[in-house]
């Protein structure tokens, strides 16, 4: 039998997609088992083992240093411990584990015994084994109140970050301020639960060489009492002024909530962004946050601009400022709200316009609309000829119950002017229709596809009866329709 080199069965072994078959590849010899081992540890890591045994295996790591310190505040290891460490070193093979598996570990050790200081101590000798063990960790949600940046090897486990996840409730500005010293190469980072600014966060964004992509989350249950009790006031402002340095680099923006305490000032500076997307809580709106975000959104220019997602925000009029300002490369636009009583008439035909007019290669769109907007729809699908997937929602909540049919407009402009690509079509049922216009939509996608139908429900104002639902049967039974839903 002719022998592969090591460097052809680390590719073979590489491309095995399945666990079994790299179990069966350790038994056959011991070049090939020294082969295996690592990838199995590095793609399998923590996914369908037995916690008891694989816990086994990493404490048995443990420095004596550890085991004694451990062993002195009354931490004692499981007796099926490995009293030597293993053949192989399992932990530089195997990803850096979520904050759920250390405390996986701690609570198979500890079984349920209530005493933070023992938690503490044996979380960070767990922690302490993995960064001196892992070398080039790529991606790392860093949710403890350990100081890893601290801990001897830090620097050689997170020097290779790619992506950082860091969880303001937990880290200190000083341990931020560490691993700026040696992690520069971020690409993506996401904070959560910014509620004031960290020097060591400023820190850490300034060291940045190349990032790309920033998440900004302020789900913290202090800043939710803090808003509740009018004491969240504007003093993220050195952050925002990091963000603005960094403009240049960002291309993916991801704010979870608008009402966060960090001035907008800085989406102005966002000149190469490709991606945006806002969420904001309805629960807990500030108008005067939200005036002043809308205004910053108005005036900024991101003209390489592919991806729009705005929910729980409706600024029709400042977006449609937005998308005038862009190339010609939008590729999908989302806006949504969940707080439909809320919802105001105003500007929703200026945004179709200004998408018919600017965004010629847009595959994906959800907005809403009002009946005066129906006659937009028109130049809209004449324009953009990639359109594939489109959702029309009735912005006005409360329906005047004499406009009759007053949705076959729109399915009449649907019927005729649709282009082939449109093959996922979400429409109002607060809108009526007649049960003609309902047959001709359906019938238009004779010869063509419509993979997917769908009807939005609204419990007060709902107009589809029983013979529209018979129309949508009829053409589902002929194939015309693919998927249905809500009917």
């Amino acid at each position: 039998m002719l022998r592969l080199n090591v460097d052809c069965l680390v590719l073979i072994f590489n491309e095995l997609q399945d666990k079994k078959s790299l179990h069966s590849c350790l038994l056959v010899n011991r070049e090939w088992c020294r082969l295996v081992v690592p990838i199995l540890w590095k793609n399998y890591s923590w996914c369908n083992v037995d916690e008891f045994i694989f816990f086994n295996t990493i404490l048995s790591w443990l420095s004596s240093t550890s085991k004694k310190l451990l062993s002195d505040n009354g931490i004692k290891l499981p007796s099926t411990t490995l009293l030597k460490p293993p053949l192989f070193n399992y932990i530089s093979f195997c990803r850096f584990p979520e904050t759920e598996i250390v405390n996986q570990m701690i609570e198979m050790v500890l079984r349920n015994q209530n005493e933070d200081d023992k938690k503490i101590i044996l979380e960070q000798e767990i922690y302490k084994l993995f960064i001196s063990q892992c070398k080039n960790v790529k991606e790392f949600v860093w949710r403890t109140s350990q100081p890893l940046s601290l801990f001897p090897g830090a620097s050689t486990c997170f020097s290779q970050l790619y992506r950082l996840t860091v969880d303001l409730d937990y880290i200190d500005s000083n341990s931020l301020n560490e691993m700026a010293k040696f992690c520069k190469d971020l690409n993506i980072l996401s904070i959560n639960n910014c509620s004031q600014d960290f020097p060591g966060l400023i820190s850490l964004i300034d060291a940045q060489r190349n990032l790309n992509f920033v998440t900004i989350c302020n789900n913290s249950n202090n800043n939710i009492n803090n808003y509740n009790n009018n004491k969240c006031k504007e003093n993220c402002e050195e952050l925002s002024k990091a963000l603005t340095r960094k403009g240049k680099t960002i291309n993916y923006l991801h704010l979870d909530s608008v009402n966060t305490i960090i001035p907008p000032s800085f989406l102005t500076s966002l000149v190469n962004l490709t991606w945006i997307l806002v969420y904001n809580d309805e629960q807990y709106e500030d108008m005067e946050k939200i005036k002043e975000f809308q205004r910053y959104l108005a005036i900024s220019e991101y003209p390489d601009l592919r991806s729009l997602n705005i929910t729980g925000l409706l600024c029709f009029k400042e977006l449609s400022m937005l998308i005038e300002k862009t190339k010609g490369n939008i590729s999908r636009i989302y806006i949504y709200t969940i707080n439909i009583a809320n919802r105001a008439a105003t500007n929703t035909g200026m945004l179709i316009k200004s998408i018919a007019k600017n965004c010629p290669k847009i595959k994906f769109l959800r907005t809403y609309l009002e009946p005066d907007d129906f006659i937009h729809v028109k130049s809209l699908l004449l324009n953009c000829r990639n359109l594939e997937d489109i959702s029309f929602d009735n912005i006005n909540f409360f329906v005047n119950e004499n406009d009759n049919n007053v949705g076959d407009e729109l399915l009449n402009i649907l019927t005729k002017f649709s282009p082939r690509s449109l093959t996922h079509v979400t429409i109002s049922g607060s809108w009526k229709y007649s049960i003609d216009a309902f047959e001709r939509f359906f019938a238009s996608y004779k010869g063509k596809t419509l993979l997917y139908f769908y009807i939005e429900y609204h419990y007060d104002k709902y107009y589809i009866t029983e013979d529209h639902r018979m129309i949508i049967r009829k053409y589902v039974d002929e194939g015309v329709i693919k998927y249905q839903d809500h009917i």
